[in-house]
């Protein structure tokens, strides 16, 4: 699809195909636009305009990927139809394609025999591997690193789940002596084992977990909801390496197809290792489940209604870009590693930014800004300047507090509690390493621009 004209053309002999296959069907009234339509949609573009340039490669600030055309046309498509997902009776053909692109995600992930399914998205199937938890240890805890997303906390909350917070190490990652110290207290049934921490990108620390498990005994859970398709990398560094090639051995995981899987919002799934698992979810209902003996999705999941074009639209571009290792979706999940890895090299040679401790683990690079001060505070007030004078020449990036024992120990005062607003830079675009000269040069021109 080399341009709108050839995407549209595209989609429109493919919703006349679809639409043949209801051509027996006696004529029913259809729904004017109206006569203000065109208006409207006037209105709704120009609205539109109050967006950040999140497609292209000189936005690099939060995790945003562009859905791919594939993904984007499929989902039109069945919209025509919109399926839901809950039942056969709502979404017979994107139920069987869902069952299929889960089972391609639950290959990549190496795993012999699963249950699984999409989700809304990556919050909603965290929830639902956190509840099986705690159906199998029920009134045992969660514990997840001080750098796992929030929703865990959130959600340990919601199913009324003790939660504890592990200390991550000065790489990001959780600090396993840490983590023995809580599990010494008995108390603890999940351990969530971030594969892809969303502010920096850290790799928990997967074969020192499954060492605690043998001692201990508790589930673990791999939250990959944004790195989990770098286990399709081929750069990655033996730290992650092992670990990804550990989740095989997870108890659950989850992914969002909707970040590296270039879907449109919102495409998570979860994945659990041992079917029986489904157990918990069993119920009937007299309404939804009535033209087939088959499993209904909606057997073994806690959503009720979900959106069948995005089991559509993952299926199609998984069948355009399938998840082989020598394939083009797996070449650029590496292409953006080695876009950061680059970024990372400049800035370890440009004196007016700060690197962190460690090379990226994945595609996010996070740096301070260099005050005359050197304190943390006037760090994070010229890192805030340096974000809008970048944003002034169209380069987007992000800001992150972190503390600031991710930086090398003569950077800053090291109190514990004391932390410091960073930039961060997310490379996940398969054009980010292409557009690093540009990047680079724009960056500098805002520096130069704040520290003169």
């Amino acid at each position: 699809m080399s341009s709108p004209d050839d995407f549209f053309a595209l989609l429109r002999e493919a919703q006349q195909q679809l639409d043949a296959g209801f051509a027996s069907l006696p004529s029913a009234p259809s729904v004017s636009l109206g006569d203000d339509a065109a208006a409207i949609l006037q209105q709704v573009a120009l609205r539109m305009h109050d967006n950040y340039p999140y497609g292209h490669p000189l936005y690099a600030g939060q995790m945003l990927k562009p859905p791919h055309p594939i993904a984007r046309a499929a989902y039109a498509l069945a919209m025509s139809v919109n399926p839901n997902n809950h039942a056969l009776d709502g979404g017979r053909a994107s139920s069987a394609m869902e069952l299929e692109a889960v089972a391609e995600l639950a290959r990549m992930f190496g795993l012999p025999q699963y249950l699984g399914h999409l989700s809304s998205a990556g919050t909603f199937a965290n929830l639902e591997a956190l509840w099986v938890s705690g159906q199998i240890h029920p009134g045992r805890g969660i514990a997840a690193s001080d750098q796992a997303h929030y929703t865990h906390s959130r959600i340990s909350g919601v199913l009324e789940l003790p939660f504890t917070e592990i200390a991550s190490d000065d790489t990001g990652r959780m600090d396993l002596a840490a983590l023995e110290g809580a599990l010494k207290i008995g108390n603890i049934g999940t351990v969530v084992a971030t594969l892809g921490t969303t502010a920096v990108g850290a790799v928990d620390p997967l074969p020192g977990i499954f060492e605690l498990q043998k001692k201990y005994g508790f589930r673990i859970h791999a939250d990959a909801a944004y790195g989990g398709y770098f286990t399709l990398a081929n750069n990655l560094g033996e730290e992650a390496r092992a670990a990804f090639d550990l989740v095989p051995m997870v108890d659950s995981i989850v992914i969002d197809p909707h970040k590296h899987g270039l879907q449109p919002y919102g495409c998570g799934a979860i994945l659990f290792r041992d079917p029986s698992v489904g157990r918990f979810y069993k119920h009937g209902s007299p309404y939804t489940y009535f033209s087939s003996k088959d499993l209904h999705l909606g057997e073994i999941s806690l959503e009720c209604s979900r959106a069948g074009a995005s089991a559509v639209a993952l299926w199609a571009t998984q069948r355009l870009l399938p998840y082989t290792r020598a394939g083009e979706f797996a070449r650029n999940i590496s292409t953006g590693r080695e876009a950061a890895l680059d970024f990372y090299r400049r800035i370890s040679a440009e004196g007016r930014l700060i690197a962190p401790c460690v090379t990226p683990q994945l595609d996010i690079v996070f740096y301070a800004v260099r005050s005359s001060e050197g304190t943390p505070e006037a760090s994070s007030a010229l890192a805030k300047r340096v974000f809008d004078a970048a944003a002034e020449r169209n380069l987007h990036l992000a800001l992150a507090t972190l503390p600031v024992r991710f930086f090398p120990a003569n950077t800053f005062s090291r109190h514990a509690d004391m932390h410091v607003t960073c930039l961060r830079s997310v490379m996940m675009k398969p054009d980010h390493l292409a557009w690093m000269n540009e990047i680079w040069q724009r960056l500098e021109g805002a520096l130069t621009e704040c520290t003169r």
